[in-house]
């Protein structure tokens, strides 16, 4: 009996895809907001569809700024891009 694939939310499309077609990016207790590509890490996630368009359409509309309530530093939009470029 096979387990029940777990689904996710993408902030920049609204779709409802598998856990592995998205990349998490995680706000820690401390405030600090990264990429976090083992999908474990602790504090609060948000979900981004691993595809190049879904990326830009989160950096040009700031949604990070919004899912975390706080100033995201563009240097995680980089860093999702570079995520996207090493698969």
């Amino acid at each position: 009996m096979s387990r029940k694939e777990p689904l996710r939310k993408c902030v920049a499309t609204g779709e409802m895809l598998p856990k592995e077609a998205l990349l998490r990016i995680v706000k820690n207790k401390q405030g600090v907001v990264s990429v976090d590509p083992t999908g474990k890490a602790h504090g609060r996630g948000a979900y981004v569809k691993k595809d190049a368009s879904a990326i830009k359409t989160l950096k040009k509309k700031h949604i990070l700024d919004r899912v975390f309530q706080m100033k995201v530093d563009p240097s995680v939009y980089e860093a999702c891009e570079a995520v996207l470029d090493d698969e």
